[in-house]
């Protein structure tokens, strides 16, 4: 992580013997009763006009990615466009924010305070030294020889001095987009949501569930910090409910829907699954991207997906991905010296995450402008944009310096600035940004 990263892997492997054990936060389902989940299903728009749907989706990246999408969000609040007769901000038009790892704490921050993130959020967290707090907990002997681990300390940080104890009950906000934080299953694989419908399959309430534990279940870098563990409480039985019977049958012959239901269905294997282990969302999907895609496949389309929402389609459907992933010049070439173990790990992972990234950003750019056309009717066409912001968009002369910030909790000042300025600089520049605005504007 940064410049601590090989401290810290130092002394994770003179702790490694030590045994730790999740804590686990997560109630069964009906304790205590909630009037509102947090759910798909609960979703409300509120008074909106629904001309403009807005999607984002805030990739991996440490505090990187965090200013990044910091800087997207702002940028959205100072665009104000002419609506139905009336100018409106388009950050109001955001429906939902999709999350993973660092982005996970902008989108979290957003959906419990609002506008009130343009306040405090770079004090209270972008301009914090939170990994060197992070390590300091590490090298306090009274934190050695307790069985919570890493994670728990993160988490308690979280708690006290970024999400103040909020929980996914003080997420239910009409003012507010969906907030979509994601998670990696590390057994097997799945990737999970911060959702009533994912947690149902726990028999679990999530609304009860620390809004932190959800960040760092999303950001757990697996060595660096331990598994968050939930409960897979037993009391709804083995039997996956009709709508995921429903969806293995549609799964024949899509491999993509088939690995997704396997995922989903193991959790009702009571016996096998008594707790989950979640670490780092960017694992399974780095741009937060495929939580979108999932939903809409798991309601058996757009049409379904909007008839189950009890929605009208919207004019625009736009989704903006924030890919805070980097491309730093690679040194090992330079000698022949053998790269070390760290070098070597560092590098077949980026080589992985850029695969999987482009193969995902192939398959939502398809996919938004199919999902567009079938539900596009003559007297409504809907428009489809998708619009990328990398570091690949930065002038030539600047990239070096942005590929060159680590994934870390600890940057600069001038370092969280340039990503906060970059975030609003290559959205206003962007070709399908200005499309829209100036469809919205005809």
């Amino acid at each position: 992580m940064g410049g601590l990263r090989s401290v810290w892997l130092v002394l994770l492997g003179l702790l490694s013997g030590c045994a730790s054990y999740g804590v686990i936060q997560n109630a069964p389902l009906g304790s205590p009763p909630v009037a509102k989940s947090y759910s798909l299903k609960g979703w409300n728009q509120g008074a909106r006009p629904n001309e403009v749907q807005i999607n984002l989706a805030f990739s991996g990246g440490g505090t990187r990615a965090a200013a990044f999408s910091y800087g997207v969000l702002k940028a959205l609040r100072d665009a104000e466009v002419p609506i139905l007769g009336r100018k409106r901000r388009l950050l109001d038009e955001v429906d939902a924010i999709t999350s993973v790892s660092g982005g996970s704490f902008t989108a979290a921050y957003y959906g419990l305070h609002g506008d009130r993130a343009f306040e405090d959020f770079e004090t209270v967290f972008l301009k914090r030294d939170v990994e060197r707090h992070l390590l300091d907990s590490l090298l306090n002997p009274l934190n050695w020889f307790g069985s919570a681990g890493r994670t728990e300390w993160a988490i308690d940080y979280y708690q006290e001095h970024v999400f103040r104890g909020a929980t996914f009950a003080d997420m239910v906000r009409e003012d507010r987009p969906l907030i979509v934080i994601n998670t990696s299953d590390l057994g097997y694989g799945v990737r999970f949501s911060f959702l009533q419908e994912y947690f149902n399959l726990l028999c679990s309430e999530l609304t009860s569930f620390p809004v932190a534990r959800a960040v760092a279940a999303s950001s757990a870098v697996p060595v660096v910090f331990n598994p968050v563990v939930v409960e897979n409480y037993p009391e709804c039985g083995s039997a996956p409910p009709a709508w995921l019977q429903e969806l293995r049958a549609r799964s024949a012959g899509d491999a993509r829907l088939t690995e997704m239901v396997t995922g989903l269905e193991s959790y009702f294997d009571k016996e096998k699954r008594k707790y989950a282990h979640f670490v780092d969302g960017g694992i399974t999907d780095n741009l937060g991207l495929r939580a979108m895609f999932d939903f809409i496949e798991a309601a058996g389309g757009p049409k379904q997906f909007i008839a189950k929402a009890g929605r009208t389609p919207p004019r625009h459907l736009v989704v903006i991905v924030v890919n805070a992933s980097t491309d730093p010049e690679p040194v090992m070439d330079l000698s022949n010296r053998q790269p070390s173990l760290l070098e070597t790990v560092n590098a077949m992972s980026d080589i992985q995450l850029h695969r999987y990234n482009a193969d995902t950003l192939q398959l939502m750019k398809q996919s938004i402008a199919d999902w567009a056309k079938k539900i596009s009717t003559p007297d409504r066409p809907i428009s489809a944009y998708f619009i990328e912001l990398s570091f690949r968009g930065v002038a030539p002369e600047r990239r070096a310096f942005f590929n060159n910030i680590p994934t870390s909790f600890a940057l600069s000042n001038e370092q969280v600035d340039a990503l906060v300025a970059a975030g609003a600089e290559l959205l206003h520049a962007n070709p399908e940004f200005r499309r829209l605005l100036a469809d919205i504007a005809r």
